[in-house]
């Protein structure tokens, strides 16, 4: 018996040093030295303040900014300790209730607009964390967005276009837009900015 504990426990512990300790601290370390501020976790400053992190999404409900997208985690949205879907099929009734109040928000919010509404806008990522909406999704908000600041749409448009991050090589994943950094980029613009109050 003692024959075979022997080599297990020792093999157990040669892993647990090799996978849990000096796996983790070498590619934590590399992370550091060539990606300092993603493995920092991304953070956006605004006047030396954090005010986010350009990974995690956040809940903006002012008509004066971009609203990303809605978030299924518990208790709070957009809560990175508990990243998760709603986990709800496409045959599922709730889903489909969800969608109508998010639509009918969205309406709400901007009544002159009888554009199709996203689908980024009404349906929450697998994470529930995603920072990010796709430009069609930014510019159905356009609109709303510059009337609740007085802004000439065109710049609004404007900030869309330089905030957009283009496919991977032309190729992979798609056109997107990071709210938190298009909310930041308004309040820069607007010099009659309403201001901004990060949720964090």
């Amino acid at each position: 018996m003692s024959t075979l504990l022997r080599p297990a426990l020792v093999l157990l512990l040669l892993m647990t040093a090799v996978t849990g300790i000096a796996y983790p601290v070498v590619v934590g370390g590399l992370s550091a030295l060539i990606f300092p501020h993603q493995a920092a976790g991304s953070f956006v400053e605004r006047g030396g303040k954090v005010v986010g992190s350009r990974l995690i999404g956040q809940a903006f409900t002012a008509p004066g900014y971009f609203w990303g997208r809605p978030s299924a985690t518990a208790p709070a949205a957009y809560n990175a300790a508990a990243s998760g879907g709603s986990n709800q099929g496409p045959t599922n009734p709730a889903l489909a209730d969800a969608a109508k109040q998010r639509i009918a928000a969205l309406r709400a919010a901007d009544p002159g607009n009888g554009a199709p509404v996203p689908v980024d806008l009404v349906t929450a990522s697998a994470s529930g964390l995603d920072p990010e909406i796709s430009p069609a999704a930014a510019r159905f908000q356009a609109a709303r967005v510059a009337h609740a600041r007085g802004m000439d749409i065109a710049t609004v448009d404007r900030l869309i276009d330089a905030g957009t991050t283009e496919r991977q090589f032309g190729v992979l994943g798609e056109r997107r837009v990071n709210v938190l950094e298009l909310n930041l980029a308004l309040d820069r613009a607007d010099h009659r900015s309403i201001g901004y109050a990060s949720p964090l």
